[in-house]
């Protein structure tokens, strides 16, 4: 769904991709569109995840079948497990999609969001289902233009270095030398060749800081390619 809301983000001003889950760590296919991509990070959301099991019917026991996205189905595992040991399990594209199926077949249940139950006029069979309570995922606001800063910043990058002893740590000393804290670093291929790797990094401030900028202008020579995704205010995290 990245690729329809970046087409979609050319007619309006902003998208919202998910990014990473505390309990399921990253999602890859938006890290990977990000290689791709000329839009740019503006935001950030972090929400609590709350999911519940959907349907049409009012009984536990009617449920042959369970649809989500694989993300929810892998944070309600261990219910799943416990409660429903022998339904279909069904990975779809979207929580909105196991909805639409629900909707249309009594036998079938959709793990999603309350709101999806009001919105899908679903019933709400097991409520607060992911086996986590500490469970919150983190949301990107992508946009076409960039943000001015605001005191309280997040800068996102990504840059591939060469394939020789010490590369990736020489991009890194870069941030120490600058006193710039990361607070996130992960590696994807490259897909360009096998064991080819770009890493994406989070720091603390904006792009336009002294320090930040004379950083990213030190870590182009240390790298083979730089991409700086966006500036944008830090969420606001509030925990349930």
């Amino acid at each position: 769904h990245y690729n329809l809301i970046c087409r979609e983000n050319k007619r309006g001003d902003y998208g919202v991709v998910p990014v990473e889950n505390t309990i399921e760590g990253v999602v890859n296919y938006t890290l990977d569109m990000f290689l791709s991509s000329d839009v740019k990070i503006a935001g950030e959301i972090v929400i609590p995840v709350a999911l519940h099991l959907l349907s049409t019917s009012d009984k536990l026991e009617d449920i042959k079948r369970v649809y989500s996205h694989k993300m929810a189905l892998a944070q309600c595992r261990d219910w799943l497990e416990k409660n429903l040991p022998f339904v279909q399990i069904i990975e779809v594209d979207s929580t909105a999609k196991a909805c639409e199926i629900a909707l249309e077949d009594e036998k079938a249940g959709a793990i999603a969001s309350e709101v999806a139950a009001y919105t899908y006029h679903l019933n709400i069979l097991a409520r607060n289902i992911q086996d986590s309570a500490d469970n919150y995922t983190r949301f990107l606001v992508i946009a076409k233009k960039d943000l001015k800063p605001t005191g309280n910043d997040k800068t996102s990058l990504l840059f591939g270095v060469k394939d020789e002893p010490g590369a990736l740590y020489k991009a890194l000393e870069v941030f120490y030398k600058h006193g710039i804290n990361l607070t996130k670093i992960e590696s994807r291929p490259s897909r360009k060749r096998a064991w080819d790797y770009v890493f994406f990094i989070d720091l603390e401030g904006h792009k336009e800081d002294k320090k930040i900028k004379e950083a990213l202008e030190e870590l182009k020579g240390k790298t083979q390619f730089l991409k700086v995704l966006g500036s944008y205010p830090k969420a606001l995290f509030q925990e349930t």
